[in-house]
């Protein structure tokens, strides 16, 4: 039975295949038990399919999955979770960014910790670090992962990481949508609703030495903010609402002012404003606290969802009685009840006009 699989979303990586996959391979070997490894082709251009399919071929540990047109990370990772049969399942990057030495390291974390249900590697923790990653998308990413860590209310450093691990009867009982990079905000958000547990592990994090990037700044970062949002309403709605009544208690201070100098201009719309300004940050803040409730009523619907899987796998793994074992039907016989004081009475009744007709016979 395959213990481990590794999930390797793959984009025009020619220059990275095979040697990256065997390098993978080599780093499993050493934990002693069976693994696969499943480069998804996210409908590359290049000969990356043909390269895959050929090492495929040739070696039983690799397993070839993909689609024509590209169509995101997202669909990447969910097509390598669906297909994958281990107990076990990892996700990394074909060009090596986080070192194939992490894989075995997630495998150790995730047997070693049973309470864990999957394990994150973070170069924004302590003890965590980047190497040679250029400086304007090490900040934007840090950045990001800021903003999104507060959305998470601070329990983990680096969200949009791919180097994870995770229990297969954990992350294949999500309802996963995302085909963008957002997917691995999906992952988290919907497993930390549904009650599975995090562990975050310091990881380095290096720049790519062969092919391009993929990284695109504008669709990631918007896709990322609308995460935020959507994940703490309150965030947003918070901050534009406090700003709107800072303005409008900015503006009532400068009217009592010139009230006080006897300047004021009763013909100047600035109180008009300063309720208007008042009022609309007041309902802005209110629209954050509904928005907060129907966060938590989803978060609630998740946790509902994982309980129903687990009550259907519980069905499933239920062990069936075979059709040759005879079934002993047990038949169950009401007990006789004790008779009532007037049945007792007609039985003597009886009795009497019996022994009367006897006599007189």
């Amino acid at each position: 039975m395959i213990e481990i699989s590794v999930v390797v979303p793959v984009y025009n990586e020619s220059a990275n295949l095979p040697q990256n996959l065997l390098r993978m391979a080599k780093a499993l070997a050493a934990t002693g038990k069976e693994f696969e490894i499943i480069p998804v082709d996210d409908g590359s251009v290049d000969d990356t399919a043909e390269i895959i399919r050929r090492l495929a071929a040739e070696d039983f540990r690799f397993r070839y999955a993909g689609y024509r047109q590209n169509a995101g990370r997202g669909k990447a990772i969910r097509t390598g979770i669906k297909a994958a049969q281990g107990k076990y399942i990892l996700t990394i990057d074909c060009d090596l960014s986080y070192s194939e030495e992490y894989l075995p390291l997630m495998y150790q974390l995730l047997t070693e910790n049973q309470d864990i249900d999957f394990v994150i590697g973070s170069p924004y923790m302590a003890h965590g670090k980047t190497e040679n990653v250029p400086f304007k998308r090490l900040a934007i990413s840090k950045l990001g992962n800021i903003i999104l860590s507060a959305a998470m209310r601070g329990k983990i450093k680096t969200l949009t990481g791919v180097l994870r691990g995770y229990k297969a009867s954990a992350v294949k009982r999500l309802d996963l949508e995302s085909d963008g990079k957002e997917i691995h905000l999906e992952i988290l958000s919907k497993a930390i609703a549904s009650g599975y547990k995090p562990l975050e592990f310091p990881a380095i994090l290096q720049s790519r030495k062969r092919g391009k990037s993929k990284f695109k700044f504008k669709a990631t970062a918007i896709s990322h903010l609308i995460f935020s949002f959507f994940e703490r309403p309150a965030l947003l709605f918070g901050m534009i609402g406090m700003l709107l009544i800072g303005l409008g208690l900015g503006i009532g201070i400068y009217l009592i002012t010139l009230w006080q100098g006897g300047a004021l201009n009763p013909d100047r719309p600035l109180m008009t404003l300063m309720i208007l300004l008042l009022v609309a940050g007041l309902q802005i803040i209110l629209f954050g606290f509904l928005g907060t409730q129907m966060v938590a009523l989803r978060k609630e619907i998740y946790k509902i969802q994982r309980n129903q899987h687990s009550l259907e796998d519980m069905l499933e793994n239920r062990p069936v009685p075979s059709e040759e074992q005879p079934r002993v039907l047990a038949l169950h016989r009401t007990p006789p009840t004790e008779p009532s004081n007037r049945e007792r009475l007609n039985d003597r009744m009886k009795m009497t006009d019996e022994k009367t007709i006897a006599h007189n016979k």
